[in-house]
Parts: structure tokens; C-alpha cells; sequence
């Protein structure tokens, strides 16, 4: 059975990043994505430009591309990345936004926290420009879909309800 033991923890106990010099650079891939629940004459709003704020999709994506590129600054343990690209998509729905990011690198470790971290700040993004709109509004869903690379391998999420 492979090593189980807490890779962030030093033998005192104490919290210690991960040492990734050993490991080769792979191309690393990772998606994830959330929802924005809101109210269906919000979405309509949001899919028509209406929002008085301005652009809600084109800025949530500027958002979510910014977070993807902080995200060591934000989660403490994190590795900084040398970020390849940076992908966030929407569909809108009828009482919902769903908020989809991959990011891509050429490195040591991958990049799920980059795309879980676009995500969520892409969404919060939609929720502070419609929230004059409506005060209703619910992130959630937020997960991660895919991963390539790395020495575990592929790995896909099929449904919300694998844990």
C-alpha cells in the first residue's frame, strides 16, 4: 500500500511545503466548476448585458484568469506555477451560470488549486456585479472534473456525487 502520511507536515508536526525539485516537469492539466444559483430573471439579465454593473461575464473571466495566476498567494502551501494558459467559460442556464476553468502548465506539481481558485473567484465576480440585482444568489458545486498529468495519472469525475 503506498505512504499515506501527511506530505504538508514536518516530522515535529509542523506545516512545511512539499519539495517538488526531484520531480520531472510534465505538461499538467486540471478543470473544474461551479454554479452561480440566481434567479431567472437574473440569468436573462446576465445573458442580455443588462446588469447595470457593466459586463458581468467578461469580467468574471478577467477575475478567474487573475486568481488562477494569485493562487500561491492566497492558499499558503501552494507552489507558485509558471501558468501556461488560463481558460474560463460560462453557460448560462435558466436559474443558474456555471463558471468552467482549465489551466494548463509545464511543471512539478499540478494545477487543481489554480482551476478551483479561478472558479470560485470568477463566480464571487458574478455574485458581487448582479448581487444590486438579486440578493438571492447561491455559489456552490464547486469541484474539480479533471486532471491530467503527473505521476498518478489521468483522474475524471463522472458526477457531484463521487466524494
Amino acid at each position: 500500500m503506498a505512504d499515506r502520511s501527511l506530505t504538508h507536515l514536518d516530522p515535529l508536526g509542523g506545516a512545511r511545503m512539499v519539495d517538488v525539485t526531484p520531480k520531472e516537469p510534465t505538461h499538467r492539466r486540471a478543470l473544474a466548476r461551479c454554479r452561480v444559483w440566481m434567479a431567472p430573471e437574473t440569468t436573462e439579465k446576465v445573458a442580455s448585458n443588462a446588469i447595470t454593473k457593466g459586463d458581468v461575464l467578461g469580467t468574471a473571466r478577467i477575475a478567474g484568469i487573475q486568481a488562477a495566476k494569485r493562487t500561491p498567494d492566497l492558499i499558503p502551501m501552494c507552489h507558485p506555477l509558471l501558468v501556461g494558459a488560463v481558460h474560463v467559460n460560462f453557460t448560462i442556464g435558466d436559474d443558474y451560470v456555471e463558471v468552467e476553468s482549465q489551466v494548463e502548465t509545464v511543471d512539478r506539481t499540478g494545477v487543481e488549486m489554480e482551476a478551483l481558485t479561478a472558479c470560485a473567484v470568477a463566480a464571487l465576480t458574478i455574485y458581487d456585479m448582479c448581487k444590486s440585482a438579486d440578493r438571492s444568489m447561491v455559489i456552490g458545486e464547486l469541484a474539480l472534473w479533471e486532471k491530467t498529468g503527473g505521476s498518478r495519472g489521468p483522474w475524471r469525475r463522472t458526477s457531484l456525487d463521487e466524494h
